[in-house]
């Protein structure tokens, strides 16, 4: 499976508990994952759809992400499709034969399409290997963007009872995990929690005074970055879209009073990196995969825990470092009871407010933020200071009139000034190519993969594929384009630091390595292990073995301890 993952994804290993809950599916058993947003909640159905026989169902209430995320599979050299309302009944006849012929591997579909009983009955007639339920929490009328349709859903292990079902969510507690097990009648589940800590997003909670004066200033900390801006009403939205623009930046607004086109035709906008800042409501953000928002703006306070850190979520997917800030006024809070009179159905309205006290708590409260968040999702957190919210870190407190905020635990080096050149270089690369496709930019490669070129520096094909997210596709498809402006950038820049200098000599490691060890970066197969398992129990030493292997002496060390051999 590590060579589906590297063939198709471009990665080298799983992170944690992927790899469990794959086995559980290989397995064909029933499990509900809870990974938070950008954890790799994705590949825990893609890779095992690589590996079944049959087709698999993905089913999203999010009809504007499908799109990309089959551009994203098809990218990555894997047979995916959509079928929606978007699509004419001719293009969704097509699909469907192509599904019959088994030239298709994962089908994306809303849960409006599976209370159709054509579609039903379409569906019996196939092999299905797998039915993966993204946003699993719209299942629970206690939990957040609740959906009549997913609550249908309990009819799948009725008419498939052999094949295996996957309930995904980034946010859930108890009581809605419960209510998922049991809305979906899942058979012996087992239930994979990951950690929610997103460690690579700062949370500030600010008081909201000179409000735009503050994201004004935010927003030129971030110099052009992807930015989300959620305000309360559609008035505040168009409002601070209207006064960003006449600043001087590429703002546009989004809610549910523009036209559906004008909709998609702003997101689309802010997806391929032709405007850099949305203005929304919160019927914004659901239908966006994109991984690179740096900086989300809570203009006013969520209603809810669960539903603010799902619209946080949407920052620093790629697992770099983002800012999360948050401007609190009590004066808000008349603005949600008053929207709190709308509902009947006192349960309902009871749910509702305490949702609501428990934000407005987090908002008001001293303690740790993300010790907060953690322990309203049911998870402990241990430490004494979590290094990455306004209460524990004193560096990243709005303060006027500058309004600074650090950034920090970046999971990739900061790109220097020297580096940025490159960057940019890359950057408009990727952004010429998207255009060309239609797709969005971090379809092409996610600034996670830049940020390594731009580290490392690859010289040819072998050392281009061993950055992160380069796939054997995407090294077919845009590796020559990337090197040439990669190698052209290198044979102009003067060595200026030692920054360079190391750069040159983990090249010259490289070639070294690779003359001596020619297979050192090659993935291990099944005819070498069983020579490692013979050789280890002949007792051949680690430096001859790595000879005979020709691969490095580490390696067959770590490789003999996986097999506890030493």
């Amino acid at each position: 499976m590590k060579l589906l993952l590297k063939k198709h994804f471009g990665y080298d290993k799983f992170r944690p508990m992927q790899l469990d809950v794959i086995n559980r599916v290989l397995q064909k058993k029933d499990s509900l994952v809870l990974m938070p947003t950008g954890g790799g909640k994705s590949l825990c159905y893609q890779i095992p759809a690589l590996q079944l026989e049959g087709l698999t169902i993905v089913i999203s209430p999010l009809i504007s992400l499908m799109k990309d995320q089959v551009d994203g599979l098809k990218a990555n050299g894997i047979k995916a499709e959509f079928i929606n309302s978007t699509l004419s009944r001719n293009e969704i006849e097509n699909i469907k034969e192509r599904i019959k012929h088994n030239e298709v591997k994962i089908l994306y579909v809303a849960p409006e399409r599976l209370a159709v009983e054509d579609f039903k009955i379409f569906l019996l007639k196939l092999n299905i290997s797998l039915i993966a339920i993204d946003e699993a929490h719209c299942i629970s009328e206690w939990g957040h963007d609740f959906r009549k349709d997913y609550r249908d859903l309990i009819f799948l292990k009725t008419m498939f009872p052999k094949t295996p079902i996957m309930a995904l969510t980034a946010t859930a507690t108890i009581k809605v995990r419960e209510d998922i097990l049991k809305q979906l009648a899942l058979v012996n589940p087992q239930t994979f929690i990951s950690s929610f800590n997103r460690e690579n997003l700062n949370l500030i909670v600010t008081e909201k005074k000179k409000t735009f004066n503050k994201i004004l200033n935010l927003i030129k900390k971030h110099n052009g970055e992807p930015t989300i801006i959620y305000c309360f009403s559609r008035k505040d939205t168009m409002k601070v879209a209207q006064q960003l623009r006449e600043s001087g930046f590429k703002a546009l607004p989004y809610h549910a009073g523009l036209s559906s086109d004008l909709r998609k035709k702003n997101q689309d906008l802010f997806i391929k990196d032709e405007v850099n800042i949305i203005v929304a409501t919160i019927a914004f953000g659901m239908g966006i995969d994109k991984p690179d928002v740096r900086l989300v703006i809570h203009h006013t306070f969520s209603k809810s825990i669960e539903g603010y850190y799902q619209e946080i979520g949407r920052a620093g997917r790629d697992g770099l470092s983002s800012d999360c800030v948050l401007f609190y006024s009590k004066g808000d809070i008349i603005k949600h009871k008053f929207f709190l009179k709308n509902i009947y159905d006192p349960l309902m309205k009871s749910t509702a407010l305490n949702k609501l006290n428990r934000m407005m708590s987090f908002c008001e409260n001293s303690s740790c933020r993300r010790k907060s968040i953690l322990e309203y999702l049911g998870e402990s957190f241990s430490e004494q200071n979590c290094n990455g919210c306004d209460v524990c870190k004193d560096s990243i407190k709005i303060t006027e009139p500058t309004s600074r905020i650090k950034s920090f635990n970046e999971k990739v080096r900061p790109i220097s000034n020297h580096d940025n050149g490159l960057f940019e270089k890359l950057r408009a690369l990727r952004l010429k190519i998207a255009r060309g496709k239609n797709c969005p930019p971090y379809i092409v490669f996610g600034d996670v993969s830049l940020r390594e070129m731009v580290s490392y520096l690859p010289k040819n094909n072998e050392e281009f594929l061993r950055i992160k997210g380069v796939g054997h596709n995407k090294l077919s498809d845009y590796g020559e384009s990337f090197l040439e402006v990669i190698n052209d950038h290198v044979s102009i820049a003067p060595i200026k630091n030692d920054l360079d200098r190391k750069k040159i000599n983990y090249h010259q490691r490289l070639k070294q390595i690779q003359e001596t060890s020619p297979n050192a970066y090659a993935n291990w197969n099944e005819d070498e292990d069983d020579k490692l398992r013979r050789l280890s129990k002949l007792s051949v030493s680690v430096d001859e073995i790595a000879l005979i292997l020709k691969r490095q002496p580490s390696a067959i060390q770590s490789r003999l301890k996986k097999f506890e051999l030493i």
